[in-house]
């Protein structure tokens, strides 16, 4: 549809987590180099930040970055019991067949975790959406999971991903043992106004385009409906597309972004 009539390759404001779309603002440059550092240092570290603002397509960069030295164990939906959650762990360092006692889930990891170091693989845990964890015991046994080491080093590095309100969960008394133990804490904050149009411009720029397909009232309009927040700014991107090619637009204007602020806004 709009993709020819704008001269793009593909669709620019797509959904998925994709790092070819990835704009490194200030602020998610910071977060990657800590990132980077905390899997490189094997530490445990703590991103934050509002739904949409990146976290998770961070994580996928960092894979990205990292190459063949490291095995990255996801975890997208923590919202489980402890057991449950060493189980994905075990399933996550390719763990055959994990065990269903925690005794014997917890010899397998170990084991895994050796043979890994012994091979000079480097893994990494990434929890996201920490703040849905329903269960202390899985903060507990995240905290030992940090344990295992070899030669003063750790053998597994882990990345706690969430949103605002999980700073606020780890404030609790009884995680003062992990709190102890995370070293890097970043909060992601939305885009500026300024980081709003580049980022407009770099993904249309990357899915083919030419910059300035926004103008600078459409890039207001959408900053001010958005907070600033990529998934939102994705959002009203599209469906502005969607309208600037139904009308024969050439360029996208506040016009055109306010006809879409219902829609998007509901």
């Amino acid at each position: 549809m709009y993709k020819q009539y704008f001269g793009l390759r593909e669709k620019p404001f797509g959904k998925t987590p994709d790092p070819r779309f990835l704009f490194l603002s200030a602020g998610h440059q910071e977060a990657l180099a800590r990132l980077e550092y905390a899997v490189e240092e094997r530490e445990i570290a703590l991103l934050t930040g509002d739904v949409g603002c990146g976290k998770t397509t961070l994580s996928r960069a960092l894979m990205d970055r990292c190459g063949s030295g490291y095995r990255f164990v996801m975890i997208f939906n923590p919202r489980m019991g402890a057991l449950e959650f060493l189980r994905a762990v075990a399933h996550g360092l390719e763990v055959d067949e994990p065990a269903r006692s925690k005794e014997d889930l917890l010899r397998q990891i170990t084991g895994r975790l050796y043979e890994l170091y012994r091979r000079e693989i480097s893994p990494v845990l990434v929890i996201d959406e920490a703040q849905t964890i329903g269960e202390l015991a899985v903060f507990d046994e995240i905290r030992l999971l940090t344990n295992y080491q070899m030669d003063e080093h750790n053998l597994l590095s882990v990345l706690i991903m969430g949103q605002p309100e999980l700073r606020t969960i780890l404030r609790y008394q009884p995680m003062e043992p992990l709190r102890q133990r995370i070293s890097l804490h970043f909060h992601l904050n939305p885009l500026t106004p300024e980081e709003t149009m580049e980022y407009l411009d770099f993904r249309v720029t990357a899915a083919g385009g030419t910059a300035g397909l926004f103008t600078p009232d459409a890039v207001q309009a959408i900053f001010e409906l958005s907070g600033g927040v990529p998934r939102r700014i994705n959002t009203l991107a599209t469906n502005a597309l969607l309208v600037a090619y139904g009308n024969d637009a050439a360029v996208i204007d506040a016009s055109i972004i306010q006809e879409v602020r219902d829609e998007v806004t509901l």
